[in-house]
């Protein structure tokens, strides 16, 4: 990534806000890896290239001072040699000292642009630098997060499914038809019950009344024979 391109990004970087992009996208996890990827990416190519506008910003200073320094020279020889009579002299130094000042304007331009430069390039890096170090304290935490929330959409998943596989309604009228069934099947066997006992009966009183009709019979044929 070239000075102009990094120089271009650097707004951006400056404005992303990372909570809005982990809170809009879906899988949170995989956001915060590509995003450390990203940025440690961005990072180096930041701080090569802060690097080199920090350098231009020392070199832009250094070039500013040396002329400030050789506007104050010019000034003072000119003054030197205006007090030793040489008025000739003095305008040639003190027109060198204007064509510096022309130089030391262009130069003060050259150091404002490179200090903004400079001041952007660190913000910048500084930016990336936070970014990187607090997504790497939320990373793990947040995955820990995901991975309970994916847990408990399954339990959610797995309740709704059995609340909607349980049929209370269709229970209870099983179970009254159950009841129905065993209610009906013990009024058969009472029912049974009672067919029995008039069968018992039959039986009981029929035997006894045969009984009857022999001793009868045996007491006349006594009587018949004077066995009495």
């Amino acid at each position: 990534m070239g000075l102009v391109d990094t120089l271009k990004r650097i707004p951006k970087i400056l404005e992303a806000n990372l909570n809005s992009l982990l809170d809009k996208c879906e899988d949170p996890a995989k956001m915060i890896d590509q995003l450390l990827v990203d940025y440690k990416r961005d990072l180096a190519d930041v701080k090569r290239d802060t690097a080199a506008v920090m350098a231009d910003l020392k070199l832009a200073e250094k070039k500013l001072q040396e002329c400030e320094e050789d506007i104050a020279r010019k000034q003072k020889a000119a003054e030197n040699a205006l007090k030793a009579g040489n008025e000739a002299d003095a305008r040639t130094l003190l027109a060198a000292k204007q064509s510096l000042e022309v130089t030391r304007q262009s130069l003060l331009e050259n150091y404002s642009v490179a200090q903004r430069n400079a001041e952007l390039m660190q913000d910048g890096y500084n930016k990336l630098v936070r970014n990187i170090e607090e997504l790497e304290q939320r990373k793990d935490a947040a995955k820990a997060k995901i991975s309970m929330a994916k847990a408990q959409e399954q339990i959610n998943r797995t309740a709704a499914r059995a609340n909607s596989t349980v049929n209370m309604d269709a229970f209870n009228q099983y179970e009254q038809k159950a009841e129905r069934m065993l209610a009906e099947a013990n009024a058969s066997a009472e029912l049974d019950s009672q067919v029995q006992s008039v069968e018992n009966l039959t039986d009981k009183y029929a035997d006894s009344a045969e009984s009857a009709s022999v001793d009868e019979e045996l007491a006349a044929l006594k009587a018949k024979l004077g066995m009495e």
